[in-house]
């Protein structure tokens, strides 16, 4: 039987930073990925987008590590040679309504600590988005795009150079105590001890909490599904263009990205679904997806969109319920050598090198 000294359960973003960010100080890391390959799900399936932090409760997890993650990721992109940009983005207002929506968000991105926030008329939105309708726009100076899937295989690579054994296929199947800490059963891995086990499975993270007896979690799977416009009406959109929030706090909205590599995405919707891997069954038709982004973009018809890609986030919020979840970062009531984190959706991409560092000290903790 192998001993690891840590087990992150989930090859996506958060899973990898973490193992990138302990390799270096501590031996014997495995992590257990259930894809053939390692960021394969929520982590590749999203907008790209660094996020900048405004959007969350002050004094929230979500608020502290987008901030901090925002600033992490630049410096460990710029590093390693991930493809990203500092394009900025707008969120505009249509209606005075939202103006005043725009405001307050601008003051809770204050209080979050949130630098280069400012507010521009429509004669200001208008010279950075000639074609995008609006009254006024909050313009998010840190935002910017990233090459998801290969921050992701970065953080891989990373870890797997100061020694973690990166095990895809590996699904966790069985978990129970033992003298050192747990003794698991992950597919071709075989069974393993570790003395510190990570849950960081991202829509699973409550499947893999259940196997510990922790049911107090469920994830609703949220699809988002994106559209790509037609090649001829990429020029319209400079950057990143968002509407003000949605204010059933289940998105921020269907928005408008000119992507790194110089397509246009429109997306996400978000629709909840029954199950975790329905990434096709009843789309939203075109005409409706067309609406939506209408309102910022006018010029856009039914015709210039076709089907991009959709994916699934893991949403602690039921079906009904209005508000927005925090991440859940916590040790195990009954097993003090497992850490949960659960409801980890976005800003989780931007978020995943701060959450890396909470969750290794931790981890620290526990092997002391």
């Amino acid at each position: 039987m192998e001993k690891a000294n840590v087990i992150i359960v989930g090859g996506g973003v958060v899973g990898c930073a973490l193992a990138a960010e302990l390799a270096p100080r501590v031996p014997d890391i495995f992590v257990l990925e259930a894809m053939p390959h390692v960021g394969m799900m929520t982590s590749s399936r999203n907008s790209g987008v660094i996020h900048s932090g405004l959007y969350y409760p002050p004094g929230s997890l979500k608020a502290h590590h987008c901030v901090e993650g925002n600033r992490l990721t630049y410096n460990f992109c710029a590093a390693h040679g991930v493809p990203h940009r500092r394009t900025g983005k707008v969120i505009v207002a249509t209606t005075t309504r939202e103006e005043v929506e725009l405001a307050a968000l601008l003051a809770r991105g204050r209080e979050n600590g949130v630098e280069g926030l400012e507010m521009i008329p429509a004669a200001a939105l208008h010279k950075r988005e000639p074609h995008v309708a609006g009254r006024a726009a909050l313009l998010v100076a840190s935002a910017g795009l990233v090459e998801s899937e290969q921050m992701v295989k970065t953080f891989a690579a990373a870890a797997a150079n100061h020694g973690a054994y990166i095990a895809t296929g590996a699904a966790l199947e069985s978990a129970e105590p033992s003298p050192a800490g747990v003794r698991v059963k992950a597919g071709p891995a075989g069974e393993l001890e570790t003395r510190v086990l990570v849950n960081a499975a991202g829509l699973f993270a409550d499947e893999v909490a259940a196997l510990f007896g922790s049911r107090n979690y469920r994830i609703y799977p949220c699809r988002g599904e994106y559209w790509e416009v037609a090649a001829a009406k990429t020029h319209l959109i400079n950057s990143l263009v968002y509407p003000a929030p949605d204010p059933s706090g289940l998105s921020l909205g269907v928005h408008l990205t000119r992507t790194l590599w110089g397509t246009l995405l429109v997306g996400p919707n978000a629709r909840y679904v029954e199950r975790k891997d329905d990434y096709e069954s009843d789309l939203e038709p075109r005409e409706a997806f067309c609406e939506r982004a209408r309102r910022l973009l006018p010029q856009l018809a039914p015709e210039d969109l076709k089907p991009a890609y959709t994916g699934i986030r893991a949403k602690l919020v039921p079906p009904g319920q209005r508000g927005m979840a925090d991440f859940i970062v916590t040790r195990d009531l009954a097993w003090p050598h497992v850490i949960h984190l659960v409801g980890i959706e976005s800003p989780g991409l931007t978020a995943a090198a701060s959450l890396a560092r909470h969750v290794a000290e931790l981890v620290m903790e526990t092997l002391t």
